[in-house]
């Protein structure tokens, strides 16, 4: 399967975190995965880092080296991206969801064709098949 790590994935598996899911643990494991992060949780993570260093420890260069050290491919926010964002489907009874960066993983997931793996119970009101909450 070809899988995207959201931000909060990413940062749990790269401290080998006891709050990362069994499951995700397990399909990170699996070789025959392909697991993506993109430059959009990068971007996230760096902002975070910068309004509050001592919350988010990692910037977010850190965190792109050490998702390439590990062997996730990086992907980048393309203009395919920006314009699928318009078309996500979301279930107008859904709590309300405001966070960009999780719009942008979803629409990335969408447009190329991944499968986003998330632990936030909020993207399950995206009616939107390529999202797994987990």
């Amino acid at each position: 399967m070809r899988l995207l790590l959201d931000t909060h994935l990413i940062l749990w598996a790269l401290d080998d975190s006891p709050r990362l899911p069994p499951q995700v643990r397990y399909l990170i494991e699996d070789a025959t995965n392909e697991l993506f992060y993109s430059v959009a949780s990068a971007w996230e993570v760096q902002i975070k880092h910068m309004n509050a260093p001592l919350k988010m420890l990692i910037d977010g260069d850190t965190l792109m080296s050490r998702c390439d050290e590990g062997g996730l491919i990086q992907l980048p926010v393309a203009g395919r991206h920006v314009g699928t964002l318009k078309s996500l489907a979301r279930n107008p009874e859904a709590k309300p969801h405001k966070d960009p960066f999780d719009r942008m993983l979803i629409a990335q997931a969408k447009a190329d064709g991944l499968l986003l793996l998330t632990h936030d119970s909020l993207l399950s009101g995206y009616n939107e098949p390529c999202v797994l909450v987990v």
